[in-house]
Formats: C-alpha cells, sequence, structure tokens
C-alpha cells in the first residue's frame, strides 16, 4: 500500500482493553481517515473519525453487512479467556465467530487486510496440550486461507496499557510498575499496547515479511515510519 493511503478501518473488541488501545491509536493517526466499531456495547468514544454500530450476534452479520463495505484494514480484537471454559465454547466463541467475521468482510472488502490479535504461545501446529492455543493456532490458519490482500496473526505477551484509557485489566493496573524492569530483562515476551496498535497501522501500510508477529516484531513494526 502506498503510504499516502488513506486507512478505513473496522476494530472489534473496543470496550476490552486490547480494542480501546489500538483504536485509541486508530484515532491519533493522521493516515486513518476512518474507524468503525462494531460493539455489543457503546465503548463511549466520540470523535470525528468514529462510527459505531451496536450488534448483538456476532454470529449473524447480515443486518450491518451493508454498512461493512468500503473499509481496508480490519483490526481484530475481540476475544475472551479460555479460563473456566470447556472447549466447545470457547471454540465457538473464538473459531466460529471470527470466522464468520472474517468471511463475511472479506466477501465485502478484499482488498482489506486483516489483523488478528492472537497471543504468546499460541499453537500453530493445532496440536499441543494446551486447547486455547490450538485453537487459536487454528483460527490463525484458517484466517491465512482466506483470500484477503494481507492476514497477519499478532501474538502479543504482557502489554503495557496506555494511560488515560478506562477497560484496563486490574492485573495491569497493578503491574505497571514493573514493565521498565521487564522490558530490559525479557524484551521478549513485554511491549506496550500502543505499539500493538502502532503494528497493525504499520503493517497496513507497509506489509511485513512474516504473516505471524512476535512481540520482538510487534515492537520492530510500531518503530516503522
Amino acid at each position: 500500500m502506498d503510504i499516502n493511503t488513506k486507512i478505513r478501518a473496522i476494530v472489534t473488541g473496543a470496550t476490552g482493553m486490547v480494542g480501546e488501545g489500538v483504536l485509541h491509536e486508530c484515532l491519533q493517526h493522521p493516515q486513518v481517515e476512518a474507524v468503525l466499531v462494531i460493539n455489543r456495547k457503546p465503548c463511549g468514544v466520540t470523535h470525528p473519525k468514529l462510527k459505531e454500530i451496536i450488534h448483538s450476534d456476532f454470529f449473524d452479520l447480515s443486518a450491518i453487512e451493508g454498512q461493512l463495505s468500503g473499509y481496508n484494514a480490519c483490526y481484530f480484537c475481540l476475544g475472551v479467556s479460555s479460563i473456566g471454559m470447556k472447549e466447545p465454547e470457547y471454540y465457538k466463541l473464538t473459531y466460529t465467530l471470527t470466522l464468520n467475521v472474517a468471511q463475511t468482510l472479506c466477501k465485502l472488502n478484499p482488498d482489506m487486510t486483516f489483523c488478528y490479535v492472537s497471543g504468546r504461545g499460541t499453537d500453530g501446529t493445532e496440536k499441543g496440550r494446551s486447547m486455547w492455543g490450538s485453537v487459536k493456532g487454528k483460527t490463525e490458519n484458517e484466517l491465512m486461507k482466506l483470500p484477503f490482500k494481507q492476514v497477519f496473526a499478532f501474538r502479543p505477551g504482557y502489554m503495557n496499557p496506555t494511560k488515560g484509557l478506562k477497560n484496563v485489566l486490574p492485573a495491569y493496573k497493578y503491574m505497571s510498575w514493573l514493565y521498565p524492569f521487564f522490558r530490559v530483562v525479557m524484551p521478549q515476551f513485554v511491549s506496550t499496547l500502543a505499539e500493538l496498535g502502532l503494528a497493525m497501522i504499520h503493517v497496513t501500510l507497509y506489509g511485513y515479511e512474516k504473516q505471524i508477529l512476535e512481540v520482538r516484531d510487534i515492537v520492530a513494526l510500531a518503530k516503522v515510519r
């Protein structure tokens, strides 16, 4: 994509910590001209670039399909924790839901760059001991078969939250003071939430040589200008 191209992005999960952080970077970035968020409840953000659709059923987008054309990026930040969840339910809310949204968007916007927030420890072989890792791995693999312009899977670890945002998970609030130490001794595990958002924007504009982005890739991409 030409560096003068403007991004028109769809963001999911904007009422969660990751999606809110990515949305924040999109709204600040001069090359992002429009953002559509699809949420089950209002995200509470207002901005001239921002449009919001409230839609409860991500397994059936037919009622809003007419509003989903004309976008060249999707930053898919919607996700659930596997803690306390049986595999069938986690599979449905992770794999089935994500693929339904992606297939709809691919049909409407084949020139789209699709960025999926996966997670460090995702198992691309789909055969590991970790239930969530295998499900996430299958989701990554199937997304990359879709005929989008580009598909990238982001595997962040600990993300230091962006100051001033409201959906920061409690554990992150208590750990933030350790972030500078983590960054020095474990750089392969930590980034900032801002770096994730910038990496998504930059990979849309400039591409990247790998489809699976680990923490070091995310940090490197965030610096690209």
